[in-house]
C-alpha cells in the first residue's frame, strides 16, 4: 500500500489533490493507567513533525471516543496549546518523560485561543475528546504507557 501511496503522490501534488491529514501521519496506541487501577487504551495518530503538531486535530468534526492525537517531543520542555481551527472539545493532557501525567486543560472550547500551558516541562501531550478524562478518572499523576515514556523511567 505505501508503495502505491508514494507512486501515486506526485500525481496528486500536481493536480492539487491533498491526501487526508490522518493518512500522513503514523498510528500508535497508548494506555492510561489511573491511580485507582483503570486503564484506557487510545488508538492515536502520532503528531512528530513541526507541520504535524501545529495542525494537530485542526477542522475535524469528529473524534472517536477510544481515539486522540499524541504529540511527541524530542527533549522535555513547557508547551502551551490553543484551540485555534478546532471544531470539537478536547481535553488536552500534558505528559512528563517518566509518562506521569502533569495536568490536563479539561475541555478545551473549540475555536478558543486562550493560551492553555502545561504545568512544567512535558514530552508528550495527548488530546481525547472533552469531557472523556473526567468520565474515565484520569487525573495528574497518573501514567500514560507509550514507548516514548520508557527512556524517562
Amino acid at each position: 500500500m505505501q508503495t502505491f501511496l508514494r507512486r501515486l503522490l506526485p500525481f496528486l501534488l500536481v493536480f492539487g489533490i491533498a491526501l487526508p491529514a490522518a493518512a500522513r501521519l503514523d498510528r500508535s496506541s497508548v494506555l492510561v493507567e489511573t491511580a485507582s487501577g483503570g486503564s484506557h487504551r487510545f488508538e492515536v495518530e502520532l503528531a512528530l513533525t513541526p507541520q504535524d503538531q501545529a495542525r494537530g486535530l485542526m477542522y475535524r468534526d469528529h473524534l472517536d471516543p477510544a481515539s486522540g492525537m499524541l504529540f511527541l517531543y524530542d527533549r522535555p520542555q513547557p508547551a502551551s496549546f490553543w484551540m485555534r481551527n478546532t471544531l470539537i472539545p478536547l481535553d488536552i493532557i500534558f505528559i512528563a518523560a517518566d509518562g506521569r501525567i502533569v495536568n490536563i486543560a479539561a475541555e478545551a472550547r473549540p475555536l478558543d485561543e486562550t493560551p492553555l500551558p502545561s504545568d512544567g516541562p512535558i514530552l508528550g501531550v495527548l488530546e481525547i475528546g472533552g469531557g472523556l478524562a473526567a468520565k474515565l478518572g484520569i487525573r495528574p499523576g497518573d501514567r500514560v504507557v507509550h514507548s516514548a515514556f520508557e527512556k524517562g523511567k
